[in-house]
């Protein structure tokens, strides 16, 4: 049964009767976010976990309450979990998905805090993407949330599929190897406040699947279905076509290409580290200096890598950095004498004695 969309929905409700799939159902779900979970060093304060009220949070929420999948506190504690709605203002009954998210919380006995964010205003004043500036906001109000709480962790929803979008819509986009890699399990949200993943690994047919089993509701948000946005045309129109034509582990297989991207990225952006404390030094004045003589023999990939190692190294503004950017400072090293200005008000100076000298001129 077919609920309209943004109504509470639970398309297998009752279905699943059977013990032993109902087992499988919630195993399918509950084994690999158990996995995920051990690998996480969770802190013992509280928990920030968004929930949207869509599927996937929803369960996300289901099973850290009653799936048994967090590691356990001393003493047999329960882990506290506060529950964060973000009410985007995009969609006239977005209100409708804060009380189903309220409800969830009330009803599991958890703390809810929420804020409506005014992500239209904010996309005419700064000129970006609305999509993107939904994505910015979310995350500031759940760093703030953790930062009210004394959480060190916020936890998202994101699911196999979701990487598997990431990373296509990162391929058709245009993006160098980093990009290859999707999205993190664990990355530093703010400081002293790690953002978590652990379902990256689990599928939406798992996560449905398990709420069935589970006989727990969520909410559809019809802005999904809008393939007007491209995270959504990938999601209705290209995976699924792939998915049920030539190709029925196309998810797994570009998440496995994500794995080995991010592998070696990693293997590249350590080697540049090396390199760049090995050849290059600090003046007084707070310049780098490098002698491009013991460099040009470098793969330029490899160089390039070694100053974006530099810029996150220096905390030089890296906003407008480009690819580009870092080919060209590469390309210095063998060209000789010469001068770039970068984005973000550095310079970069190969003179007569050879040396390339970049100083923040901010």
């Amino acid at each position: 049964m077919k609920s309209p969309p943004g109504e509470p929905r639970n398309k297998s409700a009752g279905r699943l009767e059977a013990p032993d799939v109902v087992a499988a159902a919630r195993e399918a779900m509950l084994g690999p976010l158990r996995d995920a979970c051990r690998l996480v060093a969770f802190s013992g304060g509280p928990i920030v976990l968004g929930v949207s009220g869509g599927a996937d949070s929803v369960g996300l929420l289901h099973a850290f309450v009653h799936g048994d999948v967090l590691p356990t506190l001393a003493a047999g504690r329960r882990r506290p979990i506060i529950v964060a709605h973000a009410e985007h203002d995009l969609r006239e009954d977005a209100p409708l998905d804060r009380l189903f998210a309220e409800g969830i919380a009330r009803d599991m006995g958890l703390e809810f805090v929420t804020a409506r964010i005014a992500c239209r205003a904010a996309a005419r004043e700064t000129g970006e993407g609305i999509e993107a500036v939904a994505r910015r906001l979310r995350y500031a109000f759940l760093a703030d949330a953790a930062g009210e709480a004394g959480a060190r962790a916020v936890v998202v929803a994101h699911s196999a599929d979701d990487q598997a979008e990431t990373i296509l819509h990162a391929i058709l986009r245009g993006t160098g190897l980093a990009g290859l890699g999707g999205m993190p399990a664990v990355r530093e949200l703010v400081e002293g406040v790690s953002l978590l993943r652990p379902m990256l690994g689990i599928g939406r047919a798992a996560v449905r699947g398990y709420l069935a089993a589970s006989g727990q509701a969520w909410r559809d948000d019809p802005s999904n279905a809008d393939e007007r946005f491209a995270r959504n045309f990938l999601r209705h129109a290209i995976l699924p076509a792939v998915v049920e034509g030539p190709y029925p582990a196309a998810v797994e297989s570009v998440r496995r290409l994500g794995r080995q991207a991010a592998g070696i990225a990693r293997a590249v952006a350590s080697a540049a580290e090396i390199l760049l404390e090995d050849h290059s030094r600090r003046e007084p004045d707070g310049t780098i200096v490098m002698d491009p003589r013991r460099l040009a023999s470098l793969d330029r990939h490899l160089l390039g890598e070694l100053f974006v190692q530099l810029w996150k190294r220096e905390d030089w503004p890296r906003r407008d950095m480009a690819a580009r950017h870092y080919r060209s400072l590469a390309g210095m090293v063998a060209d000789g004498p010469g001068a770039l200005d970068m984005p973000g008000g550095i310079r970069a100076v190969v003179g007569r004695d050879g040396a390339l000298r970049l100083t923040h001129r901010g």
